[in-house]
């Protein structure tokens, strides 16, 4: 074959693997593009986005499958991270993670309750029974396909709308419905169906829902009791959270308080998931619309009225970052 020939062939060998190369290349960036596209979209999404696809049910849009968010009360940070006497809530935090600028966003209780699951707290200043009509992260839940339940240590059965109750199946104590935000919205609290979702402990399953909100009585969420009683609770009740199967799941366990008692409004939230490394640290401000905001994230809902102007929590959503 004369030289001539085989720079012939050499041209053509040369042409079809530049061919192929880029061929190949044209594929992968659409691949990469098409695999991206959602990731994108997820990072960027603002704490103001209001809109949301519906996801089908147990298919987490990102983040946990299953949250639950136990609320204490009336503790500062200060007065529970270090305390001796709050071992398990301390231990919690080292082997998983922990806010450290988390706050409350009202005092008294109430409107604080109702903050977190509405978004706003409807006016709310005092302890009192109230009515309300604004749309809660409930109503969110069940648009989607998504299920709740509210599980509030010694309330009544039936749909009980009283302002207090003592003991029941689950054991002595006291239920105060001003710790309860789900009743406070009547379209919960007329409506059978819906408000037959809060229930005592004694029907607590923790795989039962896609959020759960748990509500210790009198005692149990030191409201009335010594941190030190309310720390022994938590030891007895949160191993049937982080043993169950719903928790190895990708399941996300978040323990706040409601507020600081007087003064400010800084307050200690701990979470616990089995993807959340020991000693995970969020130093990112945030408070119960932040909070409410991440759920939100977590299950593809819309925000509301002050979690729209919230930054969700990338640590609790399993996206990284403080």
């Amino acid at each position: 074959m004369t030289p001539r020939r085989v720079l012939g062939w050499l041209a053509v060998a040369v042409a079809a693997v530049v061919v192929a190369v880029v061929i190949l290349q044209w594929r992968g960036i659409g691949s990469a593009g098409s695999s991206a596209t959602p990731a994108t979209s997820t990072a960027a999404t603002s704490s103001a986005a209001v809109t949301a696809t519906p996801r089908a049910r147990g298919s987490a849009a990102i983040g946990a499958k299953h949250i639950w968010i136990v609320v204490l009360e009336n503790r500062s940070y200060d007065q529970v991270i270090g305390n001796p006497h709050a071992p398990f809530l301390n231990g919690l935090a080292a082997d998983f993670g922990l806010a450290t600028d988390y706050n409350g966003v009202a005092h008294p209780s109430e409107p604080n309750y109702i903050a977190l699951v509405s978004g706003s707290t409807q006016g709310v200043t005092d302890d009192g029974v109230h009515d309300i009509g604004a749309r809660t992260v409930f109503d969110q839940l069940e648009q989607a396909r998504l299920t709740w339940a509210v599980y509030a240590e010694n309330v009544p059965s039936g749909c009980f709308t009283g302002a207090t109750a003592h003991d029941g199946p689950d054991g002595s104590g006291t239920y105060v419905r001003k710790h309860n935000p789900a009743i406070s919205f009547t379209a919960i609290s007329g409506d059978p169906a819906r408000c037959s979702h809060i229930t005592d402990l004694s029907h607590f399953d923790p795989g039962a829902a896609d959020l759960s909100l748990v509500i210790p009585n009198l005692c149990h969420d030191m409201h009335d009791c010594s941190t030190a009683q309310g720390d022994a609770w938590l030891r007895g009740f949160v191993p049937r959270i982080t043993g169950s199967p719903a928790f190895a799941d990708n399941g996300l366990l978040v323990v706040v308080f409601d507020e600081a008692d007087g003064g400010g409004n800084h307050i200690a939230m701990l979470f616990a998931g089995p993807t959340v490394a020991a000693g995970t640290r969020v130093t990112q401000r945030a408070d119960h619309y932040s909070l409410l905001r991440t759920v939100q994230e977590a299950y593809g809902l819309p925000c509301l009225a002050q979690s729209c102007h919230a930054a969700p929590i990338p640590a609790l959503l399993g996206t990284g970052g403080t």
